[in-house]
């Protein structure tokens, strides 16, 4: 994988509790992110190339709506995601070459992909209407991804089949007065050092849910869920500059503020938290989408924002972020129970609890992604950026 796709948009404070993986900031003169081609997440998915047969015979020419949810999706299966295998298949036949994956990220590989991508390429630059470009993208990224990982990955960890962790991850159920909506974009799909998926892993899809940027049937459904608990009741996690950010008491005091004065059905509805998962430089545009949306929704573009308090995660060991005050998506999410934690009211509910099964999951994926790598014969230690601004 790119290192530059492990660069989170999230700011959190803790240190975990695993002894073995205690990570503050007093390390950050110790363990200085890498360069971009040295990471060792880039490498952690890297694999032999495989041939994908998508035919009667094969892996089957569509993905089943068992298959698409068996990933950690909650929508029907897309139908512009299912147009673009039936063009894989389709090109696959009429140039006699089959489709391989492989490499970083197992992308199409060899003569298929030179072809594909011609292909691709005529066929969005013929697509007149530009939210239909960017659709076709999004399921473009995401049905090669679904055929590059069939019989490759866990469909629940997203980690290759020996490197399998979903035994040593404890399920936890999530406070009601919550939700998590994963905001992930296509090229993070079923990516191996993916953090994101840990929370429906662990909490379950209702609980935390994925919602793929660009496929409009998940966006819907995150946001006939917002409008049905009201702007007050929703959040994202996103450092603005342009935006005077709240904090989780903020918003946990706003929507109880809000609740006293509105139904019985609204007061029931759960506290929403956004979290972008993509990297930094995708996550501008993601959080745009969701800002024009809001628009269209509530007729107000400022949707509320949220800030956690900064400071490095557990996953500093592997992936490099742009600054030692971001983190992956799932520390981002302990940070906001630990923080509602602290509030009286949530005391009561266990929340740092729930925090820890998290924690206990990241570690656990640090682990499988290390012990890959070691596998592997690959390095597992950064090197010291030398810089005259370390401090």
């Amino acid at each position: 994988m790119l290192s530059s796709a492990s660069h989170r948009v999230f700011t959190v404070a803790y240190q975990f509790s695993s002894s073995s993986l205690k990570f503050s900031a007093k390390t950050h003169t110790e363990f200085r992110p890498r360069s971009l081609h040295s990471s060792i997440m880039n490498s952690a998915s890297r694999s032999s190339p495989r041939e994908v047969r998508v035919n009667g015979t094969g892996c089957g020419s569509n993905i089943t709506l068992e298959e698409w949810q068996g990933w950690g999706c909650v929508s029907p299966v897309p139908p512009m995601v299912k147009e673009v295998i039936q063009d894989l298949k389709l090109l696959e036949n009429n140039i006699d070459a089959q489709m391989v994956f492989g490499g970083n990220g197992g992308k199409l590989q060899g003569d298929f992909k030179i072809q594909e991508d011609k292909k691709h390429r005529a066929k969005y630059q013929a697509l007149g209407d530009s939210d239909k470009k960017f659709q076709f993208f999004s399921a473009r990224q995401i049905a090669c991804r679904l055929l590059g990982s069939r019989g490759y990955l866990c469909q629940k960890c997203w980690l290759p089949m020996e490197d399998c962790m979903c035994s040593k991850v404890k399920p936890c159920s999530l406070w009601h007065g919550i939700r998590f909506w994963l905001y992930m974009h296509p090229k993070d799909f079923l990516r191996q050092n993916n953090t994101g998926k840990l929370l429906w892993q662990v909490f379950g899809i209702q609980a935390a849910t994925l919602c793929l940027y660009g496929i409009s049937e998940d966006e819907e459904i995150m946001w006939n869920a917002f409008k049905d608990a009201g702007r007050t009741k929703v959040c994202c996690l996103y450092p603005s500059q342009n935006i005077f950010p709240k904090t989780v008491q903020d918003a946990f005091s706003c929507q109880r503020s809000e609740d006293l004065t509105h139904s019985s059905t609204t007061r029931d509805r759960p506290l929403n938290f956004v979290l972008i998962d993509g990297t930094w430089s995708n996550s501008a545009a993601m959080f745009k989408r969701l800002k024009e949306q809001a628009k269209l929704v509530w007729g107000e573009e400022d949707i509320p924002c949220i800030s956690l308090a900064t400071g490095a995660s557990a996953m500093h060991r592997l992936r490099p972020q742009p600054s030692w005050d971001r983190t992956c998506t799932a520390a981002a999410a302990i940070g906001v129970l630990l923080e509602l934690q602290l509030l009286p009211d949530c005391r009561s509910h266990r929340i740092d609890k729930q925090a820890e099964a998290v924690d206990h999951a990241l570690v656990v994926l640090l682990e499988a992604l290390t012990a890959r790598r070691l596998r592997m014969g690959r390095s597992i230690t950064r090197k010291v950026r030398h810089s005259a601004n370390i401090c």
